[in-house]
């Protein structure tokens, strides 16, 4: 057996016997020794191989896989551009704490050194994006070879399930010729792992027990769900007295405790100073609302943090005062009793004056889309969600739905690879999955469609809201009537793609949905992956947050 085969095989083994169940694989010529592996063992039923053409979905997808399994995916590519093309994905696993494991092949040293093709410098080529970094040497068909190679595996693994909290890691690979298996199979010592069939080290996942918030020390105080363990914030409310609220508004936000309107009640000037809370637990990080950031940097708030546990934690003040890896609800003290009526009462106002005026608007616009589209979703359905109007609509205007799960690439909350990440959710994900996009992301990620035939299709609906361009620009400054002049060129970004020949071209099923009436036979068709396109007037957008604005703010000011 030739070295470059041999240490394919054995990495290949290792992984699953590290209990990886999903690998997203990207072709090229000097990634082959992995590429035949992962074809045998995917053969033989060991693993899912998930094959995609472009990187940068690949990687996407494999942290779709992460994000709803739970458990580290590896993405393998080969050397040069490919490689690098996988660092968006990277870049979002680490901020948000998804577990991948990144093979990227390359050049052995003497071919770095003669400039060879399609090679570059892959040495750290993350940098501090990832957990763990390490360049295997060049196989030897020598002993001791196996060990080194599985034991390097096991640490890849624990690096990326972390002692506190899970992320990136990279392992590059130099193969040298040959690349194909040569047929023969003699090597100088077994290659065939632990006798059990376990891994080659063993090593606990937990770090020995991660740190928990101590509990509150106010009777007036909120819980902000960013990102994480939506139940155990929801009991925290409870327990305490709390009001509960969500960047995703009441999607996915249990308990009695629950405030689905929290991000327009946090944007109330006047509502906010007369219910200003003593302390905020935030379990994870805020990325998409001013108003939360506002209240995290206000000197006067105690601000206790359910983060990772690493040392990056989101401090938009700098003034935390407890950060902890978990968090419990812990023993109940002496709440204000009248503290979360107040906030209950409130979001009933709001919520009731809100969806009036959504009643009153011309469909298809932004927020009233988000509240039909949940107000349809299917029990313990996952709903992805596009990082511009999609998060915002949701959280602005979809009602109370505790029953559904969400992800967003809230990591660096960027719009690459959206449709690969919503695939590979969806693929991981035990029910039906919806996607709500916009049109620049969707079509940012056209490549995410691009499925061989024998490629694992998802069930997964991505809806496309489609306003011709960049619509989250016309809510913020650039957006102003002052810019009039320049906005369409350079933010507002026109481009008139066909989605229905795009998704033709893919062999996609596309809906066009003109009639609001026509929406909820779109959305429950056959399982599968279909697209269902809405096109909407985005000239509209910034009046219509205005009235809605306008409306709410009504009743609070009465």
């Amino acid at each position: 057996m030739n070295p470059s085969t041999a240490q394919a095989e054995v990495i290949v083994d290792e992984l699953i016997r590290n209990r990886v169940r999903h690998v997203v694989l990207s072709p090229g010529s000097r990634n082959a020794p992995l590429s035949f592996a992962l074809h045998r063992a995917s053969q033989e039923g060991r693993v899912r191989l998930h094959v995609r053409i472009d990187e940068r979905s690949a990687g996407f997808l494999a942290l779709g896989l992460a994000a709803r399994s739970g458990w580290p995916v590896v993405v393998a590519g080969t050397s040069g551009t490919a490689a690098a093309n996988l660092h968006p994905a990277v870049s979002e696993a680490t901020q948000a704490g998804i577990p991948l494991i990144v093979l990227t092949a390359d050049r052995p040293p003497e071919l770095r050194a003669a400039g060879a093709n399609q090679t570059i410098d892959q040495h750290r080529m993350f940098g501090p994006q990832v957990r763990m970094f390490d360049e295997l040497g060049v196989a030897e068909n020598r002993p001791g070879q196996q060990a080194y190679w599985r034991s390097q595996v096991c640490r890849a693994r624990q690096a990326a399930l972390g002692t506190a909290r899970s992320g990136p890691v990279h392992l590059n690979l130099p193969f040298r010729e040959p690349l194909v298996p040569t047929g023969d199979l003699e090597w100088c010592e077994p290659l065939d792992g632990r006798a059990d069939g376990g891994p080659w080290t063993e090593a606990a996942v937990d770090g020995g027990g991660p740190s928990s918030l101590r509990g509150p020390t106010a009777r007036r105080g909120l819980v902000l769900a960013a990102d994480g363990s939506a139940d155990a914030a929801g009991a925290w409310g409870e327990r305490h007295g709390w009001p509960v609220l969500s960047e995703t508004g009441g999607v996915g936000l249990p308990g009695g405790a629950a405030i689905s309107t929290g991000m327009w009640l946090l944007n109330q000037p006047e509502f906010v100073r007369e219910h200003r809370p003593e302390q905020v637990l935030c379990v994870g990080r805020p990325t998409v609302f001013r108003q939360v950031q506002s209240l995290l940097t206000d000197a006067g708030v105690e601000v206790l943090l359910a983060h990772g546990g690493d040392a990056d934690w989101p401090s938009p003040g700098h003034a935390v005062r407890e950060v902890a890896h978990t968090f419990e609800a812990g023993p109940t003290r002496s709440a204000d009793p009248e503290w979360l009526t107040a906030w209950q009462q409130a979001d009933q106002k709001v919520a009731a004056a809100l969806h009036a005026a959504l009643d009153l608007e011309r469909w298809p616009n932004g927020p009233v889309l988000a509240r039909d589209l949940v107000d349809e979703l299917p029990a313990r359905s996952l709903l992805v969600l596009g990082s511009s109007n999609p998060s915002r609509d949701v959280a602005l205007a979809a009602r109370h739905r505790p029953d559904v799960a969400v992800h967003r690439n809230r990591g660096v909350a960027g719009i690459d690879g959206t449709v690969s990440t919503a695939i590979g959710a969806a693929l991981a994900h035990d029910g039906p999955t919806y996607a709500l996009l916009g049109d620049l992301t969707f079509l940012h990620d056209g490549n995410g469609l691009l499925l061989g035939p024998q490629e694992q299709r998802p069930d997964l609906t991505i809806v496309v809201l489609n306003d011709d361009g960049g619509g989250i620009f016309s809510l913020l400054e650039q957006g102003g009537p002052e810019h009039r002049g320049s906005f369409e060129r350079v933010f507002g970004t026109p481009h008139g793609t066909d989605l229905a020949q795009l998704c033709a071209a893919h062999g996609v099923e596309h809906v066009r949905v003109r009639q609001r009436s026509d929406f909820p036979a779109a959305l429950h068709g056959p399982p599968g992956l279909r697209v269902v396109e809405i096109q909407a007037d985005r000239s509209q957008t910034r009046s219509l947050h205005a009235r809605l604005q306008s409306a709410v703010s009504s009743v609070l000011i009465g």
